[in-house]
């Protein structure tokens, strides 16, 4: 049983019971499709966006909106790891796995700042560049 599905009672002192879930992400979403879609609405909304945006930065060369197109870029890529920390989250333990594949979405965490850091590192590039080049 992974940490996400692990649900479990407490007594108290004064011997009322109340229950509740350990893990990062809501079990209820996880044991839904619910969740997975709502990511991948999430990923088809931001990348349309992104879309949209780089067509108009192409036209207009800004780079304000070149940064803003960046952030949504990363946004809609964000949504790729979350994706497959859902489905690889919903599968039951295994041999390998006894306590289930819940601590993927640590991973995918790790890999959305990564993928947040390079899209700030990548928009702060080009804001400089765009500068030196307006400058000179």
């Amino acid at each position: 049983m992974s940490d996400i599905d692990h649900s479990h009672s407490h007594s108290d002192r004064d011997h009322s019971r109340h229950n509740h879930t350990h893990g990062a992400v809501d079990p209820s979403i996880l044991s839904s499709e619910r969740g997975i879609w709502a990511i991948k609405w999430s990923f088809v909304g931001l990348a349309a966006t992104a879309i949209f945006q780089l067509i108009v930065v192409l036209l207009s060369g800004s780079v304000a909106l070149l940064a803003d197109t960046i952030h949504n870029i990363a946004d809609a890529a964000t949504a790729i790891p979350l994706w497959i920390a859902f489905t690889l989250g919903r599968r039951p333990p295994s041999k390998r796995f006894t306590y289930g594949y819940g601590r993927v979405e640590d991973l995918a965490g790790v890999i959305i700042v990564v993928i947040i850091l390079l899209s700030a590192i990548i928009a702060g590039y080009e804001s400089i560049n765009g500068l030196f080049i307006h400058a000179m």
